[in-house]
């Protein structure tokens, strides 16, 4: 099918173009959108270690507790688990932080292609559209990419 619209001529490979700009914007969008998703899993999880650890705090050292390792629940003491916990909660800190600084490399990087192919979002508002002084002449001149949200 590719092979066919290569075809077509000047006409037909100025759609392709848009389609092939279009869809490589929609993917980075995507991109962050699970950079996003996975940054609040994350952090659903440090709140979770954050209570546990808060409850253990104020418990007996000696007291047996339980864990769950790699989906088997281990009977080990208060004083074994608290190291651990705390531990894993700060590297899952670590890499919300990692993650975070991701989604704003993804960010920057899609504003970047936006500006760069003049890509217009439906029903993102601009201020330069509310402007109708603007000369048909100029408007004509420049070309812009449609991406639906």
């Amino acid at each position: 099918m590719a092979s066919s619209a290569n075809r077509g001529g000047s006409a037909g490979g100025k759609p392709n173009q848009e389609q092939e700009i279009v869809q490589t914007f929609n993917k980075l969008r995507q991109e962050q959108r699970i950079l996003v998703s996975k940054v609040a899993e994350l952090e659903m999880d440090v709140n979770e270690h954050n209570l546990v650890v808060n409850v253990l705090k104020d418990t007996d050292p000696e007291r047996k507790c339980f864990r769950m390792l790699g989906g088997v629940l281990v009977e080990r003491t208060v004083k074994e688990v608290l190291p651990a916990l705390v531990d894993n909660r700060n590297k899952i800190e670590m890499l919300v932080s990692n993650l975070e600084s991701k989604v704003d490399e993804k960010g920057k990087e899609l504003i970047e292609y936006r500006d760069k192919h003049n890509i217009k979002i439906r029903g993102e508002g601009t201020p330069s559209s509310a402007n109708t002084d603007e000369p048909k002449e100029t408007a004509a001149k420049t070309q812009s990419v449609l991406a639906s949200s």
